[in-house]
């Protein structure tokens, strides 16, 4: 007899097939049958599929086989005393549902999804007219881009027209692309450190060679990459992740300078200046850029939502035949509905009637985090990063265990996000996202934080 428990965190089928497989090792005969799966799901009260799951594993393991009309029979094993894992997590990670408050960097909160207008808009173009039969415009569909041109042509002084503009299925998905489009002319890219660790391992996966350039208190350093022998840059001009310092107009005319003189090019990653609480973001720097030496990047994931995937790239004239020529064969990857419903929200004013509310909403909860991480946290902590975006970054001043800080976290439903692991792993700080926490229980969770905080300090 086996003995399976119902309540055990150990799922069914990895327990029966457990103990079948012990005890073929120490009972069974070789060509010896076993029971019918219908027979082990009677007794012991098991779905089929849960017992099929269990034996199908042990064929897999070269313990059983099914032979026809006989059913399965143990059969010889060379291996028999390989120790068996079952995959399972066996992580830190709290689940979703035991989380109390998550302090995730890039997180609105569910509420903020204006759902109603979504549902509305998108019952309203899933009508007749559309041709579900066909295959549509790879590059995006066209009011689509058109409705980016136009916003970014009047909010970001983005100096571009409808055609020069690609869907894609994601950050990712874009920089991607543009990796495969650079890389007749570039096998290197210049990127800044510390920074945002995605751009340095999608480049990486696609073979360039990575310089990685400081970042001071004006951004980028600009006698630094002058030095460097890319003549690539990524950059976050308007709000640099993760420092936040943003880039006077100064240095980026010296840097649009810099790529005039190497016929190098810069790709703007404008991924958050939507959410800008104190000061008017400045002017892109591909407004500023009258050589076609600018690719400039955005998404629609902070200010309304990660889950519809959609971001868009800027193309310089030259790169745009390039695309045309070598790569339009590959597809947005955004659905059709997904992109015309977003036009329609663009083109009747909801998205700058969204931009509006969601500003004001994030704009109360930062300024409150502020003043409860200065409060409880006083002269123990300094803020590194503010003023715009979905998080409040901050460093101790005071020597802090910070293994002990994610421990004690977790075991207070707590999820704390680090800088280290997603810039660069060569700069380290608190990653205080304020996004996904409704604004009442920002103070419950700095009181809570803050306890766990002090524990950590060395004394």
């Amino acid at each position: 007899m086996y003995y399976l428990e119902q309540n055990s965190e150990i799922p069914l089928h990895i327990q029966l097939f457990k103990q079948i497989k012990e005890d073929i090792l120490t009972n069974y005969k070789i060509d010896e049958k076993l029971p019918s799966i219908r027979k082990v799901a009677s007794i012991y009260n098991l779905s089929k599929n849960t017992v099929e799951s269990a034996y199908s594993q042990l064929v897999v393991e070269g313990y059983i086989d099914s032979i026809p009309k006989s059913g399965y029979v143990v059969i010889q094993n060379s291996l028999s005393d390989f120790s068996s894992q079952f995959p399972c997590d066996i992580s830190n990670d709290m689940k979703e549902d035991e989380i109390l408050y998550d302090f995730f960097p890039a997180r609105l909160e569910s509420s903020s999804f204006p759902l109603k207008i979504w549902k509305r808009l998108f019952n309203k173009n899933i009508n007749d007219s559309l041709d579900f039969g066909a295959y549509r415009d790879r590059q995006g569909e066209y009011e689509l881009r058109v409705q980016i041109a136009q916003y970014l042509n009047k909010s970001r002084a983005v100096k571009c027209n409808t055609e020069q503009i690609i869907i894609g299925n994601g950050f990712i998905s874009s920089i991607s692309l543009l990796a495969l489009l650079l890389n007749d002319e570039h096998n290197s890219i210049a990127i800044e450190e510390p920074g945002y660790h995605v751009i340095r391992k999608v480049y990486e996966n696609h073979n360039y060679k990575i310089d990685r350039i400081q970042v001071n208190k004006n951004g980028i350093d600009i006698e630094a990459l002058e030095k460097t022998k890319s003549k690539l840059a990524y950059l976050t001009p308007s709000h640099q992740y993760p420092t936040g310092v943003a880039i006077p107009i100064s240095n980026r005319l010296k840097i649009l300078d810099w790529a005039n003189k190497n016929d190098a090019l810069i790709i703007e990653d404008d991924y958050d200046t939507e959410l800008s609480y104190i000061n008017r973001p400045i002017p892109s720097l591909q407004g500023l850029d009258n050589n076609q030496r600018v690719v400039y990047i955005g998404t629609f994931s902070k200010a309304l939502s990660p889950s519809l995937r959609v971001s868009y790239m800027v193309l310089p004239n030259h790169l745009l035949e390039i695309y045309k020529e070598k790569f339009s064969y590959y597809d947005s990857g955004v659905s059709l509905m997904t992109q015309n419903t977003l036009a329609s929200f663009i083109e009747q004013g909801y998205w700058d009637k969204h931009l509006r509310k969601i500003r004001t909403i994030n704009k109360k909860k930062h300024n409150l985090l502020k003043s409860l991480l200065e409060s409880k946290l006083k002269d123990s902590m300094k803020i590194v990063n503010q003023g715009g975006g979905l998080a409040i970054l901050i460093q101790p001043t005071k020597e802090l265990d910070y293994k002990k800080l994610e421990i004690l976290a977790i075991k207070e439903k707590i999820k704390l996000h680090f800088a280290k692991p997603r810039c660069g792993d060569n700069w380290q700080a608190l990653m205080m996202g304020f996004g996904g926490i409704k604004e009442k229980d920002l103070e419950k969770a700095i009181d809570l934080f803050s306890i766990i905080w002090y524990k950590c300090i060395k004394k």
